[in-house]
């Protein structure tokens, strides 16, 4: 089948319920029965089709009842303000798993387990993301206010690093582990502290991860 030619490529934040590490990576069942998840994104190259995407921000404010396979989720997106009604609808199109080749991508597998997609919402996106430091925030003003930073020894406070590998992954190859705060208000709410998160650089198309 052939898709409308797109690729993104730019940092993403992901963050969940989760204790640090996130079973999901390693097919064992989410820490406390169900998944509640934030994932932010920059653009930093981008298309679809024609329509550029450089510069912009999306977020995917996320929930399942149980294990993410088990389906039944809901998403909440939101989109940079700053998007024209073509860049809008390309970004939409790629979040929402459209365009892309059955479980190819994260955004496709949230489009399989996925029964309720909100109206999405156009609002201005803060972003912020370093992976080698593992520091970042995504904020969105009413909406939701997120950070992370690194994963802390519980005796000396001393940073930890870990950095998982994912030779077959849908959503990266290779990530950096992190602790996560988050608060949202709204469609989807979450409120947690010193939960999982990772730093990742996408590098998505139609097919998957572009290597």
């Amino acid at each position: 089948m052939a898709y409308v030619d797109w690729m993104i490529r730019g940092p993403e934040i992901g963050m969940c319920n989760c204790d640090w590490g996130c079973p999901c990576q390693f097919n064992a069942p989410p820490t406390r029965g169900n998944c509640r998840a934030v994932a932010g994104l920059r653009v930093d190259e981008g298309h679809f089709g024609d329509v550029r995407l450089d510069g912009l921000k999306a977020v995917a404010i996320l929930a399942w009842p149980g294990a993410i396979h088990e389906g039944h989720g809901e998403v909440l997106p939101i989109v940079d303000e700053r998007a024209s009604p073509e860049q809008r609808g390309a970004l939409l199109t790629i979040l929402g798993g459209e365009e892309t080749e059955e479980f190819a991508t994260i955004f496709n597998v949230v489009k399989a387990t996925t029964e309720t997609v909100h109206e999405p919402l156009f609002l201005p996106i803060e972003f912020e993301a370093d992976e080698e430091s593992r520091t970042g925030r995504v904020s969105i003003p009413g909406i939701l206010e997120a950070s992370a930073e690194p994963i802390r020894n519980p005796v000396t406070g001393a940073e930890h690093r870990a950095k998982v590998m994912l030779p077959y992954g849908f959503e990266y190859t290779e990530a950096e582990y992190a602790s996560s705060n988050v608060k949202t208000t709204g469609t989807v709410e979450h409120d947690w502290t010193s939960r999982h998160a990772h730093f990742c650089m996408l590098h998505l198309g139609p097919y998957g991860i572009i290597h």
